[in-house]
C-alpha cells in the first residue's frame, strides 16, 4: 500500500490533471471553511479490564467461536473461503478453531489507514492515537422546532451534509445521515452518495443496503478519484453490521466483499441492545461482541488480505420494564471501554459511541445522555465516532437543533483531547510574576496575548446576566440552536467540484436510474 505522503501527491496530482481552470478559479475566490483537523489525543485512556480480565474475554470469545459458532447466511463464497481456511462449516453455521480468526486478522489487517477526501486537506487517519467525528447515521425521521417530527427527504439529507461540512469539529461527512424516504429504495443511494461528493469535500461512507449499491458507490468514487487511485488507496469507510446475536447475513457480507476487494474499509459492528441481542451482563456482551467482530473482520481479510477493517461496537441496553432501548447508562459504557482495550490488543482501529440519547427532543435528557456517551467515547480512545451529532429518539430521528448542539460538544472534546499545554506559554510563569500576590490577571500581557484562544467558546451556551438573556428573548438552548441552523444553511457555499467530474457523476446516476424501475426494496 502506498504511503500517506505518496498517495497525497498522487491524489493532488490526479485532481489537478482532471480539474479545469474554472474549478481552480472558483476555489481561489471562495474563502476556505475553517475546519479543525482530526483529533490526535494527548490524554490518557480509561481502561476497565486488567490483563487477567482481557485474557478471559478473549478466551470466552474463542469458546463462542469454537463451540457455538457463527451463522453466515446467503453468502456461499464466504462458506467456501472458511472451509479452505480450516473452519468447520456445517450448512450455514461456521465453527472456528481456537485462535484462527485472530491469527488471520493480525496477519494482514492494518492497524491504521488514511481515508482520502476529495480535498486532500480533509484526509483523515483512522487508528492509532487519532479520533475522527462523523454525524448521525440512519434515522428515517427528522425533527426541528419549525416543522416538528416528519419523514426525512433528500432535502433534509442535503441539509445535514451541508451542516456537517460547515461544522469545524466534524471531520467526516458520514453516510446515511438520514433516510430520504421520498426516493425509491433501490435508487436513493445514488443521490445520497452524490450529495456527499457535491456538497462536501470531507471523506464519506458508502451504501451497504445491497452489494450492487456498494459497487455503485465504488464506481462513483472512481469517477471522483480515478480508478487507479481507488484501487491503491482507501476513499470509503462503510458500516457493516452484524445481525446480532451471532449472525452475519448475505446483505452485509456482500457489501463487505465489494468494499474489501476494492481496498475500501469496513466497520464490522455488532449492533447490541443488551438483554435482547446479548446477555444482560457486561462480561457476556463483551465476549459476544468480540466473537462477532473476529468472525467479521477475519472474513474481510479472506476476501482481500490487507483491506482496512475497524473493530466496531454499538452497545446499548434495554429497559427491563418496557423493552425500549436506553442510552447514557453505565453498563454500555463499560462494554465500550473494554472493547476498546480488546481492539488495541487485536491491532484494529476502534469505533463506538457518539452523542446517543433516547429523548424525543433536544432537552435535558438528550443533553445528559449524550454527554454520558460522548465523554467515555473519547476516553476509550475511539478512532471513528459515528453518531457524533444529531441523534435523537434512539436513532429514529435526526434533530437539526440537536445536530448543532452536539457539534458544539464535539468542539469541547477536541479541546479536551489536546491535554495540558506544557509549553513556556502554557506554564504562564511570566504572567504569575507580572501579577504577583493580591492582584488579578485580566489586564496582564499574557492574558491579552491569549484571550482570543484561552478557553473554548460555546456557540450555544448563554452565560450572560439574567437581564440580558431576558432582553434578548429568553431563549433556551434549542431555540438558540434553531437560529444557528438557519444561519448555517443560509450562509452555505458548496466546495468547488470539477465540472467534468460533476457531469460524469450525473451521467452515471442517470444511466443507473434509467436501467431499472423504481422499487421500495
Amino acid at each position: 500500500m502506498a504511503t500517506a505522503e505518496q498517495s497525497n501527491t498522487e491524489q493532488t496530482g490526479g485532481r489537478r490533471a482532471r480539474g479545469g481552470a474554472e474549478a481552480r478559479r472558483q476555489a481561489r475566490q471562495k474563502p476556505p471553511i475553517v475546519q479543525n483537523p482530526y483529533i490526535r489525543r494527548n490524554i490518557p485512556l480509561v481502561t476497565v479490564l486488567d490483563e487477567e480480565g482481557l485474557a478471559l474475554m478473549e478466551k470466552n470469545a474463542d469458546t463462542i467461536l469454537q463451540e457455538i459458532g457463527i451463522e453466515f447466511r446467503d453468502e456461499p463464497e464466504a462458506l467456501e473461503l472458511w472451509k479452505a481456511a480450516g473452519a468447520d462449516v456445517k450448512g450455514t453455521r461456521i465453527r472456528f478453531p481456537r485462535g484462527l480468526c485472530r491469527s488471520i486478522v493480525q496477519k494482514s489487517a492494518p492497524k491504521e489507514y488514511v481515508q482520502y477526501a476529495r480535498n486532500p486537506d480533509r484526509n483523515v487517519v483512522i487508528g492509532g492515537n487519532n479520533t475522527v467525528f462523523a454525524p448521525v447515521y440512519g434515522p428515517p425521521f427528522v425533527r426541528d422546532l419549525d416543522k416538528g417530527r416528519r419523514y426525512a427527504t433528500i432535502e433534509d439529507f442535503r441539509n445535514f451534509v451541508k451542516m456537517a461540512y460547515m461544522s469545524p469539529s466534524i471531520h467526516h461527512s458520514g453516510g446515511t445521515v438520514c433516510e430520504p424516504v421520498d426516493l425509491p429504495v433501490n435508487k436513493r443511494h445514488l443521490d445520497m452518495v452524490y450529495t456527499h461528493i457535491k456538497y462536501s469535500d470531507k471523506p464519506f461512507m458508502g451504501s451497504v443496503t445491497a452489494p450492487e449499491r456498494a459497487q455503485d458507490t465504488v464506481d462513483m468514487a472512481k469517477i471522483v478519484f480515478g480508478e487507479d487511485f481507488v484501487q491503491k488507496n482507501t476513499v470509503l469507510t462503510s458500516l457493516i453490521n452484524a445481525n446480532s446475536p451471532m449472525v452475519w447475513d448475505g446483505t452485509m457480507l456482500g457489501a463487505m466483499k465489494v468494499y474489501a476487494r476494492n481496498n475500501q474499509a469496513s466497520i464490522t459492528t455488532p449492533f447490541i441492545l443488551a438483554g435482547a441481542m446479548s446477555p444482560v451482563t457486561a462480561a457476556g456482551t463483551i465476549a459476544q461482541v468480540l466473537a462477532e467482530v473476529l468472525a467479521g473482520a477475519s472474513t474481510a481479510q479472506l476476501y482481500k488480505a490487507g483491506a482496512p477493517v475497524i473493530f466496531g461496537v454499538f452497545a446499548s441496553s434495554i429497559s427491563m420494564q418496557s423493552g425500549a432501548p436506553t442510552f447514557g447508562t453505565p453498563e454500555p459504557t463499560l462494554v465500550s471501554l473494554a472493547c476498546a482495550q480488546l481492539a488495541r490488543r487485536l491491532g484494529l482501529p476502534f469505533r463506538t459511541g457518539g452523542s446517543l440519547c433516547g429523548s424525543k427532543i433536544a432537552d435535558a435528557q438528550a443533553a445528559y445522555e449524550s454527554a454520558q456517551t460522548l465523554l467515555p467515547t473519547l476516553q476509550a480512545g475511539t478512532n471513528f465516532v459515528l453518531h457524533g451529532a444529531g441523534w435523537l429518539e434512539g436513532g429514529l430521528s435526526a434533530g437539526y437543533e440537536k445536530f448543532v448542539m452536539d457539534a458544539d460538544q464535539l468542539g469541547m472534546m477536541q479541546t479536551l483531547a489536546r491535554g495540558v499545554d506544557l509549553s513556556e506559554n502554557g506554564q504562564a510563569l511570566d504572567a504569575i510574576r507580572e501579577v504577583g500576590p493580591g492582584s488579578h490577571f485580566l489586564g496582564c500581557a499574557h492574558t491579552q496575548a491569549n484571550f482570543e484562544t484561552a478557553f473554548y467558546r460555546s456557540n450555544i451556551a448563554d452565560n450572560n446576566s439574567f437581564e440580558q438573556w431576558e432582553a434578548e428573548g429568553g431563549l433556551d438552548a434549542a431555540q438558540r440552536a434553531n437560529k444557528i441552523v438557519k444561519r448555517m444553511l443560509a450562509d452555505y457555499e458548496a466546495p468547488a467540484l470539477d465540472p467534468a467530474i460533476d457531469e460524469a457523476l450525473q451521467e452515471f446516476i442517470n444511466k443507473k436510474k434509467a436501467a431499472v424501475p423504481d422499487s421500495n426494496v
